[in-house]
């Protein structure tokens, strides 16, 4: 950690973190910020997401109520996508809780939940196809944004790009 004008910072100017939904995004700047009604003794980090760079994006450094994480490792991500087979689906304990129970995994910002995420989507998407039946506007809406969470990030941390992840994984679970 980084000890910055008397605060505490947890990350540093030109990092990548993922930040709740938006994703990964590229820590520009930590300082304080010339914005009316914002408290002008705290620091900011000022990030910028990396699927939508033109946007700015501030939270606090001192925090507590934002999910932020470093984005993982290139070692980390490689044995997150070995250990695909392993993760288990995510629990839904019944329909009318299965929106809260993707939210509240989706949220924790984890590549393990994602993923967990992304196996019980597709599980019910090939059954649903199965029985003549589309594919849920819910299931089908956390499909699309927990993908785009996980390839995000895999894709920044191992260099390969986000529309090329899917076949990326797929390869790789497959040379197991």
């Amino acid at each position: 950690m980084k000890q910055k004008k008397g605060a505490l910072c947890m990350f540093e100017k030109g990092e990548y973190v993922v930040y709740g939904s938006k994703g990964v995004c590229r820590i520009q700047e930590i300082s304080h910020v010339d914005i009316p009604g914002v408290d002008q003794k705290r620091l900011y980090y000022i990030m910028h997401p990396v699927q939508n760079s033109g946007q700015t994006l501030y939270l606090p450094t001192d925090s507590t109520k934002a999910v932020i994480r470093r984005v993982m490792t290139k070692e980390e991500a490689n044995r997150l996508i070995h250990d695909i087979p392993s993760i288990e689906k995510l629990e839904v304990p019944n329909e009318k809780q299965r929106e809260a129970s993707y939210k509240q995994a989706l949220q924790g910002c984890s590549g393990r939940d994602w993923i967990s995420i992304l196996k019980t989507l597709n599980q019910r998407k090939e059954e649903r196809l199965a029985a003549g039946k589309k594919i849920t506007a819910l299931d089908e809406r956390y499909l699309r944004v927990t993908e785009q969470e996980l390839y995000g990030e895999l894709s920044v941390v191992l260099g390969i790009e986000k529309e090329n992840m899917h076949d990326y994984i797929q390869e790789q679970i497959a040379a197991l």
